[in-house]
């Protein structure tokens, strides 16, 4: 949620922001108006109830026809007090309606435009030129099936569209991504934390994923649950209704899950393989941090993102993404995309977002300082999401015979293995 002083004292800045989105400018004065009605109907509320108190200290001390007026009055003011309380109820719930479908205030920095208007940061490590070395690069499908790493019939057969099997040495390949991330985590001090892959409405609609993801996420209405596209939201929510003290900031977690994305609008999108799947395993970085310092730790998760990558020998790209492609909370984002050889563009494999104070604001998440209380700042950044790295791997990395190189970073996480080699046939 924006901060409503912000939005009272520059309300340009936030139209701005929403047609840099490509979103409604017009909610902000609708969210203005509705926070006016909220702070005039809470003005009348006390107005009455001070009269209401005044009028009680005054009636034990009257008699006659003054005790008659003044009891008079106070059925009067009873009623008023009533009817105004609910009045109050009523406009505060409607502002926060209001103020939850409003974007968060995007960064002056991010480019304009939309999907396909980021600006590129910089490039990577250079792709390999499979011509050159004399052979046509197989895709992670084909890979997956001669290693005995990737099982997509199977899947299907069990699960459906979009789900697969990690299998042999597919699935040791997931445990050492796994164990890279978390160790490299670790070393920079992030807390490792397995999180629920169910979380209440409140978690998920703090965090932003109600509005315009919520087709995406999978609801199991008898128990009113959700089931988490990234851990980002029970991180997010680890703190909820909680004062931090700012001396322990920042507060960083290394959150492992399972994730679970509907693909809702993807039709015909990555259909093959497992780029674009409904159930996959993540490394995400959560970090609660002070605001002033929300921009500096947004860079440093890019940094720890970008060496991930540089670990697992891949050649990728950073951009920049665009305000019209920003989640809703997201005051800024940058994307790592790999290059994937067998579609020749790099893909996102990771991403960092800065949310400022807009999902703290949601969930209650307050540090104390020296100024008082107020909102943290929130950041995530993915730092491994295993279908799309084990993807950029094996089509990466393979040989002319099927067979994978091991990055050597991985090696140790596979039992010093070096090559993945092809099924007996």
């Amino acid at each position: 949620m924006i901060d409503l002083r912000e939005l009272r004292d520059d309300p340009e800045r936030f139209r701005a922001s929403q047609r840099a989105r490509g979103e409604d400018p017009a909610l902000v004065d609708q969210v203005l108006a509705a926070d006016e009605r909220r702070r005039s109907s809470a003005l009348g509320f006390d107005a009455l109830r001070s009269e209401q108190k005044s009028l009680g200290k005054q009636i034990p001390k009257a008699a006659g026809e003054q005790k008659a007026a003044l009891l008079e009055r106070a059925n009067e003011l009873a009623a008023a007090v009533k009817a105004a309380d609910g009045e109050q109820a009523e406009a505060a719930q409607e502002a926060r309606r209001l103020a939850l479908t409003l974007s968060n205030l995007v960064e002056e920095a991010v480019p304009e435009g939309g999907e396909d208007d980021y600006a590129v940061l910089e490039h990577v490590g250079m792709p390999r030129d499979f011509a050159a070395e004399g052979f046509d690069p197989r895709d992670h499908v084909e890979l997956g099936r001669i290693l005995g790493a990737i099982d997509l019939e199977r899947g299907v057969k069990v699960g459906g569209a979009r789900q697969y099997y990690l299998t042999g040495v597919g699935a040791l390949l997931e445990f050492a991504l796994l164990n890279l991330a978390m160790q490299q985590a670790l070393g920079y001090g992030f807390t490792p934390v397995v999180t629920p892959s169910l979380v209440k409405p409140a978690a998920m609609q703090g965090t932003g994923f109600l509005g315009q993801a919520a087709e995406n996420v999978y609801h199991l209405a008898e128990d009113d649950l959700y089931l988490v596209g990234t851990s980002e939201v029970p991180l997010a929510a680890y703190h909820m209704d909680e004062i931090l003290d700012a001396s322990a900031l920042p507060l960083r977690y290394a959150g492992y899950s399972s994730c679970y994305r509907r693909e809702a609008g993807s039709y015909g999108k990555d259909t093959r393989g497992i780029i674009r799947v409904h159930q996959f395993e993540k490394v995400e970085m959560f970090s609660f941090c002070a605001p002033q310092e929300a921009q500096a730790e947004h860079r440093r998760l890019l940094e720890w993102e970008k060496e991930f990558l540089a670990k697992l020998e891949l050649p990728f790209r950073v951009i920049d993404v665009a305000a019209g492609d920003l989640g809703s909370s997201a005051a800024r984002k940058f994307d790592c995309e790999a290059w994937i050889p067998t579609q020749g563009r790099y893909r996102e494999v990771t991403s960092t977002s800065n949310c400022t104070g807009f999902q703290a604001r949601r969930l209650a998440v307050r540090l104390r300082d020296a100024d008082g209380v107020r909102p943290v700042a929130t950041l995530n950044g993915t730092l491994c999401a295993m279908p799309r790295m084990i993807v950029a791997i094996l089509e990466n990395h393979q040989q002319a015979d099927g067979s994978v190189v091991v990055p050597e970073a991985l090696r140790p996480h596979l039992g010093g293995r070096e090559i993945l080699s092809p099924l007996a046939k």
